[in-house]
């Protein structure tokens, strides 16, 4: 069956260390995707998610400049961030491993997000819906995102671990209907 993120009731948050010793968060407003999903057939599960990467939001503007800009997402030359999985393999009960393709100022590099089903039901307004949520951690250097300054005391100011969490909503399409 597939399924159509709904970006309203979603969410893809991100977590960094600032200057050693605290994490900022932040989140991405714009993003779509779909889902082809089947519990019972889960290894023939699918999942693509594009997102626009101007969209990026720390609660603070001159650092969401700074985050557009090309020391780190570049959004004006590579405006999408793109996630496209390769494999969806259940763990038990209602886990998941799904691994694939990110890719961010144009660099592709595998990921395996840590996902669970959180259910499936029927919305009366929207029709079937069901949930997911999803982590991972990364190397932001793996994807070009390299910028940073020395601190006092041998540190950085931006850390290179970046923690990925999901939590995904989506509606089932309807047969005969085509996704936004």
């Amino acid at each position: 069956m597939q399924w159509q993120i709904d970006p309203k009731h979603s969410s893809l948050t991100f977590g960094v260390r600032h200057m050693m010793v605290t994490t900022v968060r932040g989140r991405f407003t714009g993003f779509q995707g779909l889902i082809d999903f089947d519990p019972q057939q889960l290894d023939r599960s699918s999942v693509a998610v594009t997102v626009d990467a101007a969209t990026v939001d720390s609660g603070e503007a001159s650092r969401d400049g700074h985050l557009r800009s090309a020391d780190f997402f570049d959004a004006a030359t590579y405006p999408e961030i793109a996630f496209h999985s390769t494999k969806v393999r259940g763990r038990g009960g209602n886990e998941l491993e799904i691994t694939g393709d990110l890719t961010i100022r144009g660099i592709t590099k595998p990921v395996t997000l840590e996902a669970e089903i959180e259910g499936v039901w029927d919305d009366p307004k929207m029709g079937r819906r069901t949930g997911f949520a999803a982590k991972a951690t990364i190397d932001r250097r793996e994807w070009g995102l390299v910028w940073n300054q020395p601190i006092a005391h041998g540190g950085l100011l931006v850390g290179e671990k970046v923690k990925l969490e999901l939590g995904i909503s989506a509606v089932a399409v309807q047969a005969g209907t085509q996704a936004a």
